[in-house]
């Protein structure tokens, strides 16, 4: 992986960037929480702003607190991280950014989870979430200045000390330098930093002096992670605390009619079997036991009969079949355009898309511990929702929030699983305790989901259809475009819903339709509701809108007899720098055009733009026995100011990956009368280290605000895939999974 620098004027961060809102006390920071052992500990506000904010007009101007820092005597520092994580390198990405304006000293940093709290809410999306791609984007400018004004405030306090101007007092590797020759460490002038006032605004860093920022770091968690030693929610056991395991209903929102317990009390280990409530309106059976073992033994043991009289049951050849017919009629309107000239176009083109549900399955499934009290509750979990889960929890015990402490636990993964607008599993976990109270019991009780729970669960990635009509002149230009969209909305119903569904349409669904292309495209959508929890899934509805455009266009340039290369950029339009970057920088180091590949091997092209990063991919593919198989991807990356290269790298490799498993057989979930039909890797496909292709990373340099990386690696690889496979069959893919045999 490699960062493409070239020479260029660096530019000085504008008031706006560089300047905090003033008239904020000391006393204001100090309510961001302090970290006993005293030193220096700097929390501060920072005005809503960024996409979802503007999508809030009213609360442009509310001012939260977010984040802070402490300086410990021993000169270690300790970074407060308000988001999970969960793989994508935050614990190590936004210390860097304090570390930069502080001139810490990186081996004495680190960083905490910060558990839920107000402080720590996003300054853009207003609640504390991990989501969206969104933390170093979001972040980037508010860690920074935590950072500056805490480097002020003890240069402030040595200045005092010294007796020398504050303009005179220099800072290296967390440490103060005098004009004679004085020194002190940060964490040694730490307390008198304190008694400083907190300046109203700092100047921040030139690009051009950054020593960590742009620089590859190694992950701060890597070594506890490689050794084990990384405690994950799932590995955490509050003392004296028991195991749960719920038996849910296979269909979801049914019901229980009766259950036998008698053979699952039976197995030692076993302490209660209970009636719980569950999502969707349903309810189970949970079985609480000394361990995770003769709980799982226990749920296994009962009897129950279900009752699913009451609630659809989806299967999905039935599903997928009048969402079809469905796409055939106009929806709601998206985006208009005129396509009048579709009958009379030189070359027309019709293609029908098929999209299942996916799972999120992250390598650790679901769990939590809760600690419900008549006074409180304590939660400890992976969550990337902390402000809503907090609320659901406190709402489900009947408790306020403030009474809800909701620890931050590392996680291993969650592709937006664990940012649930219903907090389902969460509100579940309450519910268990709650009955384990009224049972007679206090203990600590914790969680448990198995994979087959995680894949039967529920909250998957909508199934959706396309029905796309284009039509080209005799110049092979578009001239008309007619696009419906069938799916779920999973807004809808949501407290995103004022925000992101307008005139009837989930802004989600249609996301990436169009561009960066300057087409007459005429967009509608059908929002229909099913029976199934849907979610957003990594990069969300990019992982149909990216495969259903880059594939058309591509078929559109086969059609024009064009280069797929030439041809998209000349579609792209003055939005579309960015997209004609990322994908110049792609081709050029795949050597596209220019290289010769071995027999049986075919270039694939594809660019989208996601959380306004711009990836293109370069792909060579192949055909053997009729198994497609993917060899090379060469990325072009344009997310503005990389903070951590090896982040990026990662998140690109990751997201690929992914991108790459929506393609193989067995990639999807499938319903039969209401019942999901998968419930493990055996029968729900993953991309594996075998399926891993060669990446090489390229970063088009920027040093404008950081954009976001967690989820736009992903929606480009299919269709790049799909593209070089029609070079080798002429077969053009219509569905996910690809399904070469019925193309």
């Amino acid at each position: 992986m490699r960062i493409e620098w070239m020479q260029q004027e660096t530019q000085v961060d504008t008031p706006k960037q560089a300047q905090a809102a003033g008239g904020v006390s000391r006393r204001g920071f100090m309510k961001a929480g302090a970290v006993a052992g005293g030193g220096l500990v700097l929390g501060f506000f920072l005005p809503s702003g960024g996409r979802f904010a503007q999508a809030q007009q009213a609360q442009a101007k509310v001012y939260q607190p977010n984040a802070f820092l402490h300086i410990s005597p021993d000169n270690h520092v300790t970074v407060q991280v308000n988001r999970l994580e969960f793989g994508q390198g935050v614990q190590t990405s936004l210390p860097m950014l304090i570390a930069e304006e502080l001139d810490a000293d990186w081996s004495k940093v680190n960083g905490a989870l910060a558990p839920a709290g107000d402080q720590y809410k996003d300054p853009a999306f207003g609640i504390q979430i991990t989501g969206g791609s969104g933390s170093i984007a979001h972040s980037y400018i508010q860690y920074r200045e935590i950072g500056a004004k805490a480097r002020a405030m003890l240069i402030a306090a040595a200045a005092e000390q010294w007796k020398v101007p504050a303009d005179q007092v220099r800072t290296s590797r967390s440490m103060l330098l005098g004009p004679a020759g004085q020194k002190a460490s940060y964490g040694s002038m730490a307390d008198a930093a304190m008694a400083q006032a907190v300046p109203a605004s700092v100047k921040l860093k030139d690009p051009g002096d950054f020593q960590f920022i742009g620089k590859p770091m190694k992950r701060l968690d890597a070594a506890v992670k490689s050794s084990g030693k990384q405690q994950f929610g799932m590995d955490f056991k509050a003392p004296n605390s028991k195991v749960a395991v719920v038996a849910r209903p296979p269909v979801f929102g049914a019901r229980v009619a009766k259950f036998d317990a008698s053979k699952a009390k039976a197995i030692k280990g076993v302490i209660e079997v209970l009636p719980v409530n569950t999502d969707r309106g349903g309810n189970g059976v949970v079985v609480i036991a000394d361990g995770y073992w003769p709980a799982k033994m226990g749920r296994d043991a009962l009897l129950i009969e279900w009752d699913t009289s009451a609630v659809e049951k989806v299967s999905s050849s039935e599903q997928m079949a009048s969402y079809k017919a469905l796409a055939q009629q106009a929806g709601k309107p998206a985006r208009k355009a005129d396509t009048s000239k579709l009958a009379g176009a030189a070359k027309k083109i019709s293609a029908v898309y098929e999209f299942p549900y996916l799972a999120h399955t992250p390598m650790e499934p679901l769990n939590c511990v809760v600690d419900l009290r008549a006074d409180g509750c304590t939660v400890w979990a992976g969550s990337q929702f902390q402000t809503i889960d907090q609320g659901a929890i406190a709402a489900t015990a009947g408790l306020k929030p403030e009474q809800v402490v909701l620890n931050t636990m590392m996680a291993g993964g969650g592709f937006g699983r664990r940012a649930v607008p219903s907090s389902d599993y969460l509100v579940e976990a309450v519910n268990i305790a709650k009955v384990w109270r009224a049972a007679g019991k206090t203990e600590p009780v914790k969680v448990i989901w198995s994979r087959e729970d995680d894949i039967k669960g529920g909250y998957y990635r909508p199934s959706h259809v396309h029905r796309a009509d284009l039509g080209l002149d005799d110049k092979g230009n578009i001239v008309a475009w007619d696009h419906v969209i069938v799916g779920q909305s999973i807004i809808s119903g949501t407290p995103f819903e004022p925000m992101m569904v307008k005139d009837g349409i989930d802004a989600t669904m249609v996301e990436g339709m169009g561009e960066p292309y300057e087409v007459p495209l005429n967009l509608s959508a059908h929002t229909v509701k099913a029976n199934v929890p849907v979610l957003w899934w990594r990069s969300v509805g990019s992982t149909h809108t990216a495969f259903v455009m880059e594939t058309l266009i591509d078929e559109a340039a086969h059609a024009a007899g064009m280069d797929p290369v030439a041809y998209r950029k000349k579609l792209i339009g003055e939005k579309g720098k960015r997209h004609l970057a990322a994908l110049d920088l792609a081709v050029a180091k795949s050597g596209y055009g220019k290289k010769a590949l071995p027999k049986g091997q075919a270039w694939g092209v594809a660019m989208h733009e996601s959380f306004n990063t711009a990836i293109a991919y370069v792909v060579v593919a192949s055909v053997k026995n009729g198994v497609p198989k993917l060899h090379k991807v060469t990325a072009g990356v344009h997310c503005n100011q990389p903070v951590n290269p090896l982040t990026i790298e990662a998140q690109i490799q990751g997201a690929a990956l992914m991108g790459l498993g929506m393609t193989l057989p067995g990639a999807a979930i499938t319903l039969k009368d209401g019942v999901v039909e998968q419930q493990n890797f055996s029968d729900y496909t993953l991309a594996r280290m075998t399926d891993m292709p060669v990446i090489d990373v390229h970063i088009v340099p920027s040093h404008d605000a950081p954009t976001g990386m967690g989820e736009p690696g992903l929606p480009p690889l299919a269709p790049a895939f799909a593209n070089a496979l029609f070079k080798l069959t002429g077969k053009r893919l219509r569905k996910l999974p690809f399904d070469l045999a019925s193309a």
